[in-house]
């Protein structure tokens, strides 16, 4: 088909599922692979220069994160078609994306006809979110936001740090500490430390670096 195939970009940066992606979408004859990119930045630099009809983007990746490099390449291209492909399932990395601007979220063990089939939808306009994304992401409905000080405590709770540690680190009382601590545990239905950080990471709401 010449030019009139879909071209796609990837940005994934290990090299076996790249190359992987890369097979499957240039299997087929109304798609061909135009460009590679193994980092946030990367793929914001080579989407200005190529402008893909379809970019499959992973979050977790280098310099920035997806949802970092998706927010920056639709603030600029809003028309942009970005589909995510990422092992994490949180509802909070799939809102996260969501409101960044990509168009449809998968988990990177979807089935190849799937995915093409998926290109070709958000290509056409369409917005994809499978059954079982769909229903992560109304689990968070119903739930509080964490402000940006709580995130900042849980992060340094799921680090082990005591209400001593967090106040000092953050230049602030144990009884603040404490108040910010029951507030988090509130909005994330838990009743101690532990269960805070464990439904934080299922959720995605924070990562293990």
């Amino acid at each position: 088909m010449g030019d009139e195939r879909l071209r796609i970009m990837i940005v994934e940066d290990h090299f076996v599922v790249r190359t992987g992606l890369a097979a499957i979408i240039n299997s087929q004859p109304d798609m061909v692979v135009i460009a590679e990119a193994r980092n946030g930045q990367e793929a914001i630099d080579l989407f200005k220069e190529q402008q893909p009809d379809v970019t499959l983007m992973d979050l977790r990746i280098p310099l920035l994160s997806g949802t970092e490099a998706i927010a920056a390449i639709v603030k600029e291209f809003p028309k942009a078609k970005i589909i995510v492909l990422s092992t994490f399932s949180g509802d909070e990395d799939i809102f996260k994306a969501l409101q960044a601007g990509a168009r449809a979220y998968f988990r990177k063990d979807v089935k190849g006809n799937d995915l093409v089939g998926a290109i070709r939808a958000v290509y056409t306009g369409q917005r994809l979110l499978p059954p079982e994304i769909a229903a992560r992401l109304a689990e968070r409905i119903p739930r509080s936001e964490l402000s940006t000080r709580e995130l900042e405590i849980l992060g340094l709770i799921a680090k082990g740090s005591s209400n001593k540690d967090i106040a000092n680190a953050l230049e602030i009382s144990e009884g603040t500490v404490r108040v910010h601590a029951s507030n988090i545990f509130a909005k994330l239905g838990c009743n101690d430390r532990a269960q805070a950080v464990s439904e934080a990471f299922q959720r995605g709401i924070i990562h293990i670096d």
